[in-house]
């Protein structure tokens, strides 16, 4: 049988409550999960448990203290991805991913990918014209290659930013709706909007929409149109057909980047309609030039409560899908 271990960490008291959460909060999921005892008292923290134990909670510590030091707010959901790659043995990459700045808000809060996967997906986008960002919600899919593209929109990369949605909903929920196409479309847009106006500042977004600099539009108004020099995302696309999704892939033009995101578990398309992000899939996956990355309920950056949910719905449609068959809900 072991012998129990005791190891010491110093720990600058300015950081003890970012590391540490509220009432202790963060050292509590450490002890639960690394079945390990940690008193902190006078600038140090002592750690009592099985060696393997109390070694792996020394590197977890050290690894938070770190990102604390580095301006990071260290929430409870980065304490459970942190352990998780430490039980992993992949703890030594927490820091590289936290050194990946993309760009920052407009209240100076620096944007980065969180979790293996969400870097691998940046990773990809910087290295090929076309990215598909399949996972499910939370995951960041969006948000991060509009960082991406606001990125590249500021360092002349690319001259504009195009951003699409297949606004299917729009005809049979808001047609009754007063106003113009615009207005009518425009809810179904908001959180392309929503999104740019973190990262942007309303001022600036409003600025460069109105040079047509930046484009916020259903992917309807895609068709008929060459895109050259512009960097254009296509969202929800599990809401596409296998026509839409042809038409979208064949507008892209010269100095373009494009990326594709979507969640093949919610799709909101009839009853037996196939989805073009799933023909994408089988069809382009060979191309070079193409990548597809595959985030899962591992890189939720949502609150911990959704990263259960996407994991509970994952459960059981894997459980029911022979039953069911293959359209997710």
């Amino acid at each position: 049988m072991s012998s129990i271990l005791e190891a010491l960490i110093e720990f600058p008291a300015e950081h003890e409550r970012n590391v540490f959460g509220a009432f202790d909060e963060h050292l509590k999921i450490i002890e639960k999960t690394l079945q390990v005892t940690l008193v902190s008292r006078d600038g140090m923290v002592k750690i009592l448990g099985l060696p393997e134990r109390v070694e792996r909670a020394r590197r977890l510590l050290e690894q938070l203290l770190g990102s604390s030091k580095r301006g990071n707010t260290i929430t409870a959901q980065n304490v459970q991805y942190a352990l998780a790659l430490t039980m992993e043995e992949k703890e030594k990459k927490l820091e590289e991913i936290d050194q990946d700045v993309i760009c920052h808000t407009i209240q100076g809060r620096p944007i980065r990918p969180k979790t293996l996967g969400q870097e691998r997906y940046v990773g990809a986008i910087r290295k090929n014209m076309i990215v598909f960002g399949i996972g499910p919600a939370g995951t960041g899919k969006t948000y991060l290659a509009m960082a991406m593209a606001v990125t590249a929109f500021r360092s002349d990369e690319v001259s504009r930013i195009i951003l699409t949605r297949p606004a299917i909903e729009a005809g049979e929920k808001l047609g009754f709706l007063p106003g113009d196409l615009q207005s009518k479309v425009d809810p179904y847009l908001r959180p392309l909007y929503d999104a740019l106006y973190q990262i942007m500042g309303p001022d600036h977004f409003t600025k460069n929409m109105e040079k047509g600099l930046i484009e916020v539009a259903p992917l309807a108004y895609m068709r008929g149109r060459t895109l050259d020099n512009a960097f254009i995302i296509l969202d929800e696309a599990q809401n596409t057909t296998p026509a839409q999704m042809k038409m979208f892939l064949t507008r892209i033009g010269f100095g373009s980047k494009v990326i594709i995101t979507g969640d093949s578990s919610q799709k909101d398309l009839p009853d037996g309609a196939v989805s073009g992000l799933d023909v994408a899939g089988r069809v382009l996956k060979k191309i070079e030039g193409i990548s597809f990355c595959q985030l899962t309920g591992k890189d939720v950056v949502r609150h911990p409560l959704v990263q259960k949910i996407v994991q509970a719905y994952e459960n059981y449609e894997t459980k029911n899908k022979p039953a069911k068959g293959r359209r997710g809900q």
